[in-house]
């Protein structure tokens, strides 16, 4: 049985041992940055700097939410805001392996220049098992290039520390409630809100998809049994609709709700008709821009969790 406290001590160690007290500096963010995160401060203390980069691509309130839970971990960290140097890396880009690869990139290039600054060796990634297995980890077919693993460009001047490597997503929340890390949100990809916009993404479309995913959230976030994952993609197509007498051609969007115990496979999840129905309403009225809302009833496999 997976013991999170024998983990993170033999993590502790094995830190100390191969760093030997060199700075380093760790990424943060999501569940799996942050418990990384934690295990390599736990183990080096005040040389080690979380970054959390604000990419312009994440969801609303995302900034206070990781750096409230850094600051109650203890955690030395620092916000770096570049949506402006990912955004433009990203217009006119709609393959979404292109799109991984760029964002991959542009994370290592932000991460280097702090890593530069604060006299860093190391970077610390939250990568756990899914995502090298679906990157092409082994003899595999690589199924989506995740941001830090084959997101990676091939040179990078900086040594990687994957402490959570050969776990799955169970086995770092039960660390996550060892540590007793509050609030943690639900799975977010690497890439955010990016990978959820069918072909380029723009500022405007960022804004449209923040605006109906914090309304999924709400609304989902309510119930008694809440799915393991929930989210909002905004389909490339425009199909045609009605806003009072008026002829629009608007976005469609589709809702993505999941169970999954690591990650590895999972099924869609039962929303009461009458939520989803509620859901559809409050998007439609509150973002015009959109006209037309539908539910993702594809299991994994066949589908990976998110659309792109």
């Amino acid at each position: 049985m997976f013991s999170p406290q024998s983990f993170v001590s033999e993590a502790v160690k094995k830190i100390k041992k191969e760093v030997k007290g060199r700075s380093v500096i760790a990424v943060s963010g999501g569940i799996d940055s942050t418990v990384a995160a934690k295990i390599v401060s736990d183990a080096l203390g005040s040389d080690v700097l979380a970054i959390y980069v604000d990419t312009g691509l994440m969801r609303t309130g995302e900034e206070k939410d990781v750096q409230n839970t850094l600051t109650g971990l203890a955690v030395n960290h620092k916000i770096v805001r570049e949506e402006n140097l990912f955004l433009e890396r990203l217009k006119g880009v709609s393959d979404p392996e292109s799109k991984r690869k760029i964002i991959g990139k542009t994370f290592i290039d932000v991460f280097e220049r702090e890593a530069a600054a604060f006299g860093a060796e190391y970077l610390v990634q939250g990568t756990i098992a899914p995502d090298w297995i679906e990157s092409g980890g082994g003899l595999r077919d690589t199924i989506k290039s995740h941001h830090n693993v084959g997101g990676l460009p091939e040179k990078v001047n900086l040594k990687i520390i994957e402490p959570l490597r050969d776990l799955y997503k169970d086995e770092v929340r039960k660390i996550a409630e060892f540590y007793q890390i509050p609030h943690m949100r639900q799975p977010f990809p690497g890439p955010g809100l990016a990978v959820r916009i069918i072909g380029e993404v723009t500022k405007d479309k960022v804004e449209l998809l923040k605006k109906a995913t914090s309304i999924l959230e709400t609304n989902v976030s309510a119930m008694e049994d809440i799915p393991w994952q929930y989210f909002v993609v905004l389909l490339a197509d425009r199909t045609t609709g009605v806003h009072g007498d008026r002829r629009v051609y608007g976005f469609t969007v589709a809702i993505r709700c999941v169970g999954s115990l690591d990650g590895m496979t999972a099924n869609f999840s039962f929303i009461p008709l009458d939520l989803l129905a509620k859901i559809s309403r409050e998007i439609t009225n509150g973002i015009p821009e959109i006209s037309r809302v539908v539910y993702d009833i594809t299991d994994k496999p066949p589908a990976t969790i998110e659309w792109e």
